[in-house]
């Protein structure tokens, strides 16, 4: 059974339809990638599936359909997103951003754990435990955002962009450290993400999405040597 699964996926903001009736599913414990240029649907596809645009059409997690949840209820499922742009509470210090990550668990002890083994993730983060957030460079901020969103304990991460306006530098240890994370716990990933070679490296599966349908599924391997893929999304 599929982990995540969309049937006839549509989403409007206003009276602007973005996506017309998309159908994806992914594996447990999969990486997916969704493919696609600016404005073809992908941060929206990850929003309609959080609750956050207006949807229409089926959407199932675990083998339950959540279209109609809320939000917060989706996230208490086990579904953590990390938005475009971070989503860091700037004002608080690194480690308040983390708990903030575990707030709606009640296992304390097992909260205090999991926040050492972000530290051995991410140990810049634990270097600057203390400082405020909003004054972290770019990349310590996402792997915050990243390392805030595992601190739920999800099934399933929904990451935008995540090497959005790094160094190529920071990009190869962050994707590194999210390999690591999917293959140690069996964490399932969704990625939006711009660059085409990187998110492919990492995928299993992925999907090309052009103005809000879907034009091309496969393996990442496969779509990888697709001709048309290599000249559109990967340069040569």
């Amino acid at each position: 059974m599929a982990l995540l699964e969309a049937a006839a996926l549509h989403a409007s903001y206003g009276q602007t339809r973005v996506l017309h009736g998309i159908d994806f599913s992914m594996e447990e414990g999969t990486i997916t990638t969704l493919l696609g240029a600016n404005g073809a649907g992908k941060t929206t596809t990850l929003r309609a599936l959080c609750g956050m645009v207006r949807t229409e059409g089926a959407i199932s997690f675990g083998g339950e359909r959540i279209e109609r949840r809320a939000t917060e209820d989706i996230v208490r499922l086990g579904i953590a997103h990390v938005p475009d742009g971070r989503g860091t509470f700037v004002n608080l210090s690194t480690e308040e951003n983390l708990r903030l990550g575990a707030y709606t668990r009640k296992d304390r002890d097992a909260v205090e754990a999991d926040l050492e083994r972000m530290y051995g993730y991410f140990p810049r983060l634990k270097e600057r435990r203390a400082q405020q957030a909003g004054t972290l460079s770019g990349g310590e901020q996402q792997m915050l955002a990243v390392s805030r969103a595992l601190m739920l304990r999800p099934k399933l991460m929904l990451l935008d962009e995540p090497s959005f306006g790094l160094a190529p530098l920071i990009v190869k240890e962050l994707f590194a450290i999210l390999r690591t994370v999917n293959e140690k716990e069996r964490v399932s990933m969704l990625v939006v993400e711009q660059n085409a070679a990187m998110a492919l490296d990492l995928a299993d599966h992925a999907y090309l999405i052009e103005t809000g349908r879907v034009v091309l599924s496969g393996s990442a391997t496969e779509i990888k040597s697709n001709d048309a893929v290599r000249r559109s999304y990967l340069g040569y």
